[in-house]
């Protein structure tokens, strides 16, 4: 199992309490390492991924936002996750680094990676803003990113 940063440990724990106020928000976070992988090694990796952004989701839940807002970030974190799981097979050395730093890679500069044509403009806009808004945390959040 992975801690919150994406490496080999305890895996980011969190109270009965939040537990509920995740699957509330995303119902579906359990399955979405399923729903991104190719290969069944990219089940693990996916886990990983969750195990990262768990804490960035509680944040978002604390702020209060309306549930449409909560959904389109929700959303938008699917898809990054998605994102890096393809990026993964393009690129060997995004596949060799830890979760934590290969999402990193994919959300520097402007915002997310960019999906389009795949996606619609308005929705890269959406997914960047949620990346800007990822990217913002963990600077903030120090112990949530880059801290392997």
């Amino acid at each position: 199992m992975v801690n919150s940063q994406g490496s080999a440990g305890g895996a980011f724990s969190i109270d009965a309490q939040h537990t509920q106020r995740l699957r509330q928000a995303v119902p579906d976070l359990h399955d979405w390492p399923r729903s991104w992988h190719v290969e069944p090694a990219d089940i693990a990796v996916g886990e990983q991924i969750v195990q990262v952004l768990m804490p960035f989701l509680l944040h978002l839940l604390d702020q209060g936002l309306a549930k449409a807002t909560i959904s389109r970030h929700r959303d938008n974190l699917w898809t990054l996750g998605g994102e890096l799981i393809r990026c993964r097979y393009d690129d060997d050395a995004l596949a060799k680094k830890q979760v934590k730093y290969a999402l990193c890679e994919l959300i520097e500069g402007d915002g997310g990676p960019l999906i389009w044509p795949r996606i619609s403009e308005s929705q890269q806009d959406s997914l960047d803003a949620t990346c800007g808004k990822l990217r913002r945390y963990w600077r903030v959040s120090p112990t949530q990113a880059r801290s392997d």
